[in-house]
């Protein structure tokens, strides 16, 4: 659990590119099943009030979510995580941007090794 915590929401450390990939489409994932349940409930109801919030929340944990997972991806080839800050501007793009960027292959300033917390 502790792994995951860090993962999701720690800014410290470096994590690979598969990592980083899976991570982000967990997150998107949810944010679509929420619009699911959204578009699947009758307008003006108060269940499309709640999924409405729920979504809401989700996707603000989801952007902090992927800022951190980007300064760790930014960390895993030697870039400082202030950069990440670019997420909230081109979320989509820098997303891909670093799935495939190659990490170094080993210890950085940042950490020993990738999916790791410093």
């Amino acid at each position: 659990m502790q792994q995951l915590l860090w993962l999701f929401f720690g800014f410290s450390g470096r994590v690979n590119r598969a990592a980083y990939a899976l991570a982000g489409l967990f997150l998107l994932l949810v944010q679509f099943f929420l619009v699911y349940r959204i578009a699947m409930t009758p307008e003006a109801s108060t269940a499309n009030t709640f999924w409405g919030g729920i979504f809401l929340i989700a996707a603000g944990v989801a952007l902090v979510s992927n800022i951190a997972l980007a300064v760790k991806r930014l960390h895993d080839f030697g870039k400082p995580g202030l950069i990440a800050i670019l997420f909230v501007v081109a979320g989509v793009i820098m997303y891909l941007v670093l799935c495939f960027i190659p990490g170094d292959p080993g210890p950085n300033k940042y950490g020993q090794r990738t999916n790791a917390p410093r």
